[in-house]
């Protein structure tokens, strides 16, 4: 495959800006499908080799000629956020009609996104739509590769960043879940492993958890957010009355930083003891090497 042609549905995203890059360096061409692309950053548009087109992924019509000619498919699309129907629609019912696609067009490698924590018995909307999709991407008979990361951090996150903003005025954070254990793995990593999945024929059939070298709870991931910026702030662990209380509260904000799906993932720990797959070569980037440089 000497320049792969790859179409990366949700490849607007953090992770999927961070995948186009690294995509360009091995001279693929790749087709960015979005449904705002008024939305997408310049940056983005500009890369060598990328397509950013206006389209509805959930059309089957749309999504069959967005797929048709190429080597791979790549599913990046998730919510953290949202309704039992949304995180159907989002995860499951756009894997569905993804893999329909690739099926009738003649794709075999499809490379998909889902998360450390899937599980069909899991406390969360989030975490149950997740695995739902991976048993669809198993059942498929596509040539799949299926992709497990912790919380994703790198320069333009929503996790460490958010954490710092909110730090700056706040002379104290009250914080929900704070003994949550999280293995955070950089997102250059992370696009990383997908960019050997286009390349690599071993990975396929495999599931890839993607976590960095060390563990941490949430409140300590906090402290270090504040430390980075310059902004260090007390952090104060809720009970769980007071952090439901407190779930509620947000609910009235657009984008409120913590739901109670939120909260109900968080009742397990984000991580893997078997660490960074030995499989895919290279050691993970540890967080202490990179957010300094991006949270000051």
């Amino acid at each position: 495959m000497t320049t792969p042609s790859i179409v990366v549905f949700g490849g607007s995203g953090f992770i999927g800006r961070s995948l186009a890059v690294q995509l360009t360096q091995i001279g693929a061409r790749v087709l960015i499908p979005t449904r705002r692309l008024g939305s997408v950053k310049p940056a983005l548009r500009a890369l060598p080799g990328i397509e950013c087109r206006g389209a509805d992924v959930h059309d089957p019509a749309e999504l069959a000629q967005l797929v048709a000619g190429r080597d791979v498919v790549i599913n990046l699309v998730g919510i953290l956020q949202g309704s039992p129907a949304d995180f159907q629609h989002a995860h499951v019912e756009l894997t569905r009609k993804i893999i329909a696609a690739c099926q009738q067009a003649g794709i075999r490698r499809y490379l998909h996104m889902s998360a450390l924590g899937a599980d069909l018995a899991g406390p969360s909307h989030y975490q149950r739509s997740k695995a739902a999709a991976e048993s669809l991407v198993r059942d498929s008979q596509l040539d799949w590769t299926i992709y497990r990361p912790s919380v994703v951090f790198g320069a333009e996150d929503q996790f460490l960043n958010l954490f710092a903003r909110m730090l700056r005025f706040l002379p104290m954070l009250p914080l929900a879940r704070a003994q949550t254990r999280f293995q955070p793995v950089w997102v250059d990593d992370v696009a990383r492993a997908y960019v050997a999945g286009v390349q690599r024929s071993d990975l396929i059939g495999q599931t890839l958890s993607l976590v960095g070298p060390k563990v941490y709870t949430l409140a300590e991931l906090v402290r270090l957010a504040g430390k980075y910026a310059g902004v260090a702030r007390p952090v104060i662990p809720l009970p769980d009355w007071a952090a439901r209380l407190q779930a509620s509260m947000m609910s009235v904000l657009p984008h409120p930083p913590m739901t109670h799906d939120n909260m109900d993932s968080l009742t397990v720990d984000n991580v893997d003891p078997a660490g960074f797959p030995a499989l895919l070569g290279w050691e993970p980037t540890a967080l202490e090497n990179i957010a300094p440089g991006y949270l000051r």
